[in-house]
């Protein structure tokens, strides 16, 4: 079997990638070759360096926005099963410019779903998000959650690109498996509150800036647990569109985080101040709780609660 992971050397694709290459089709009893697709500009070399030599992987620095380009590698490596991972990760730097939400999550989509029409793929993982849902904090969110109204350009793409995963699945007979996950932790971050966080104490380790009131709570999953669950399902596709919220039992503030990171840094005398609002920026949605209900049913269950989650993510990132 191929794979085919756009946006492989990210963090979430780099542990995919990890995980496919030791992965055996048991029914077969034979491997999987994956084929990376990226153009580094959030991912970086460095996150699939140890495995890059291997015949069994290949990796192309491709912007997959690029039709023509992304065209070429589906032509040339014939995959069974694509994991589309290409996104706009950072949130708040799409705040000041969306159109960086257009291009690297909408038109991504857009273009890896014209190339699998093209040359005739079927089977599709795409990794989608709790923003989807837009602010409805008092509300226990499930897949049936109705009037999805985005207030981030993120959220708004990933809505977009699932609208376009069901046009294009129902016209093309397709099987497309959707995860909805909020946030994702573990090693190898290159931004978020976490990172962000040990990065301004070793700087400053006396005072810890923190974005809004630090009340903001929110489900953490560990990378592990998620791919644990892209595993899972992807080879257990059915046809059309199958959709799941992935995620971990609890949630984690924002103030809380701030205390693990400093106790995990053997800091006793750091101050917390505060920019203030009920929001780190705008569109950051401040809280939200998770139904997991369908997830756990299907026989999936993350192994890590979300607390458990950011304090080992704190350990493997100092």
């Amino acid at each position: 079997m191929k794979a085919l992971v756009v946006g492989g050397a990210g963090f979430i694709g780099s542990h995919l990638c990890d995980a496919l290459l030791e992965c055996q089709i048991l029914e077969e009893g034979k491997g999987i070759k994956v084929v990376c697709v990226d153009d580094l500009s959030l991912g970086s070399e460095e996150n699939i360096g140890h495995f890059i030599a291997r015949d069994s992987f290949t990796f192309y620095k491709t912007d997959a926005s690029d039709i023509d380009a992304l065209e070429d590698i589906f032509q040339k490596e014939r995959p069974d099963i694509v994991f589309h991972l290409a996104a706009n990760s950072d949130i708040q730097a799409s705040a000041k410019r969306p159109e960086i939400e257009f291009k690297n999550t909408y038109s991504t989509t857009f273009a890896v779903l014209s190339c699998m029409r093209k040359t005739g793929v079927k089977r599709l993982f795409f990794a989608s998000t709790s923003a989807v849902y837009g602010d409805k904090r008092e509300m226990l969110l499930d897949e049936n959650t109705p009037n999805l109204m985005p207030i981030s350009y993120y959220g708004a793409a990933k809505l977009g690109s699932e609208a376009l995963i069901s046009a294009f699945t129902y016209m093309n007979d397709m099987q497309s498996l959707i995860f909805r996950f909020p946030n994702v932790i573990g090693p190898r971050l290159t931004h978020g509150v976490i990172y962000d966080f040990i990065r301004k104490l070793r700087n400053n380790s006396l005072k810890l800036v923190i974005l809004g009131d630090g009340k903001q709570t929110k489900p953490y999953i560990y990378v592990s647990d998620l791919i644990d669950a892209i595993l899972h399902f992807t080879f257990r596709i059915t046809e059309g569109v199958t959709l799941y919220n992935v995620g971990a039992e609890g949630d984690t503030s924002v103030n809380k985080i701030a205390e693990i990171v400093c106790a995990e840094m053997g800091l006793t005398e750091t101050k917390f101040e505060y920019t203030g609002g009920e929001s780190g920026w705008k569109g950051d949605v401040p809280k939200f709780g998770y139904c997991l209900d369908k997830v756990h049913s299907a026989g999936w269950k993350a192994k890590y609660t979300s607390d458990e989650a950011v304090r080992l993510s704190v350990r493997e990132n100092l």
